[in-house]
């Protein structure tokens, strides 16, 4: 599929066919993850996946997706054949750059933004578009904070691994309640111009 197709496909769906997505598909998918930059070639993303019914059902209920069913959209997180989450390993980034090769007279660089959070929204777009190019439909969502706690018990993470978000991977079904409902369905698109400047600011 060329580049310009998978871009005018990716959209966030919110409701699946109970469909599975075979084990290869997802190796691929999450395997784009060795390809995604990183600062210093840290390479702190990680990534969780979950396919197991009873596991997908218990992080949907425990991430809240009620909230969204109230609303008026399926129960898209727990239909969902396979949810990744992404996540960050901040001293991957502090060990790095602690070595002389990065060090500013010997000493780790003030981080100018977390890039460690940064580098895993690459990675996670790098699913998202994998995703597309296999020829399946994908999701966003956060992780509430009062919820992250339980969230973390659920799938028992070790304390230096932080969620950054879930991506719900599966077969689109038919979703005209994101069309009508979410944000992407009452919210024009901006234009370019407010997007992109060129040369300054001004």
């Amino acid at each position: 599929m060329e580049f310009k197709d998978i871009l005018k496909r990716r959209r966030m769906v919110r409701a699946y066919e109970p469909e599975p997505i075979p084990r290869d598909t997802l190796e691929r998918i999450a395997g784009t993850i060795r390809r995604a930059p990183s600062a210093g070639f840290s390479q702190g993303q990680r990534l969780l996946v979950i396919t197991e019914p009873e596991r997908r059902r218990a992080l949907a209920e425990a991430a809240a997706e009620e909230f969204y069913v109230e609303q008026g959209f399926p129960p898209w997180i727990s239909a969902a054949a396979a949810l990744v989450v992404v996540c960050t390993r901040e001293d991957d980034y502090h060990d790095r750059y602690r070595q002389p090769d990065k060090t500013v007279d010997g000493t780790e660089i003030d981080w100018p933004v977390p890039y460690w959070h940064a580098d895993a929204g690459a990675a996670a777009m790098l699913i998202l578009l994998a995703a597309v190019d296999e020829g399946l439909a994908a999701g966003v969502f956060g992780i509430p904070a009062e919820r992250m706690y339980g969230v973390r018990e659920l799938l028992e993470l070790p304390e230096d691994i932080a969620i950054v978000e879930v991506i719900t991977l599966g077969h689109p079904a038919e979703d005209s309640a994101s069309d009508r409902l979410s944000s992407r369905g009452t919210r024009p698109r901006k234009p370019i111009d407010e997007l992109v400047r060129w040369e300054s600011w001004n």
